[in-house]
């Protein structure tokens, strides 16, 4: 979205302050149905283990953060309201949670979320084993400043270059706030490796992660798959009436952005066809693992 808001600014509020921004709102949803989905399924990973048990209060302060990110970024910031309600709220933006329904807010939330991901992974490498080198210590501390650091950077960023300056600059710290994320996952990766190599490995117990975690797993494709989709739609909508946006104008008689609603039906659709065929490539692969029962050649001869 950076690329496309240097690109034209008329064309990134179409798409995040027009039309589409409602889309961006469920593109929020389904994002974060998978990263929960995706946390839930480590943490229940983690319980085949017996170093997990160490981790349990670090995972409550995970969860907290991916609620309340996640409720932060799915804030819209206008609302379809009739007369009275608007008189109600006092205008069309409520006055405390408005400030959330924006961009800096959303990229806050966003970030963090991908930050506490990354860490459930981490939790999740090293719920069974146990470092053995003797800088341990100093590099769980170099670790913990790293994600601090981070934290701190991403929230300034978002409220101070988000709230307190133009549209430039606002646009321009998201770049920031990601670069920040990626080099948490990079250091996180290499302290770790560092960190655990000829590590001691404690007991795993296969077949202890309950049940519920294969539903968690299952959701993860077909969230993304419609996800997918639908920003498949919002790719090619962007542009309107061009092929090139501003620069070869489609001219066809067939030119026009099918409805919301007709589009969401299509996404829906496709992403129901895409599944049957991932659970019917399943159904065949299950097949070569049945036998048929051998035909009895006594019963053939009385025939």
């Amino acid at each position: 979205m950076a690329e496309i808001y240097s690109y034209s600014q008329q064309m990134g509020i179409t798409a995040m302050g027009g039309i589409l921004a409602w889309l961006f709102i469920v593109q929020a949803v389904l994002i974060g149905t998978i990263l929960l989905a995706g946390n839930f399924y480590l943490w229940s990973g983690m319980s085949r283990t017996e170093g997990s048990e160490r981790y349990k209060g670090l995972i409550k302060v995970i969860a907290f953060v991916l609620v309340v990110s996640f409720l932060i970024w799915v804030t819209p910031h206008t609302l379809i309201l009739s007369a009275s309600e608007i008189s109600l709220l006092g205008g069309s933006h409520h006055h405390i949670l408005g400030p959330l329904g924006i961009m800096p807010a959303k990229n806050i939330a966003v970030n963090l979320m991908l930050i506490a991901t990354f860490l459930s992974f981490q939790l999740y490498r090293r719920s069974d084993k146990v470092a053995t080198v003797r800088w341990a210590p100093l590099g769980n501390a170099l670790l913990i400043g790293v994600y601090v650091a981070a934290v701190v950077n991403i929230i300034f960023l978002g409220v101070y270059y988000g709230y307190f300056t133009n549209t430039v600059y606002k646009v321009g710290s998201s770049v920031a706030q990601v670069s920040t994320t990626l080099i948490v996952i990079v250091a996180g990766l290499v302290i770790d490796t560092l960190m655990f190599r000829n590590a001691k490995r404690l007991p795993s117990h296969w077949g202890r992660i309950p049940d519920r975690a294969q539903y968690a797993l299952f959701a993860l494709p077909i969230a993304f798959t419609w996800l997918m989709a639908l920003m498949g739609y919002v790719r090619s909508s962007v542009k309107t009436h061009w092929h090139v946006y501003t620069v070869m104008k489609d001219n066809s008689p067939d030119n026009f952005i099918p409805t919301i609603g007709y589009a969401g039906n299509m996404i829906t659709l496709v992403t129901v066809l895409f599944l049957l065929c991932v659970l019917f490539m399943f159904w065949v692969a299950n097949l070569s693992g049945s036998r048929q029962a051998k035909p009895d050649a006594t019963a053939g001869g009385e025939a």
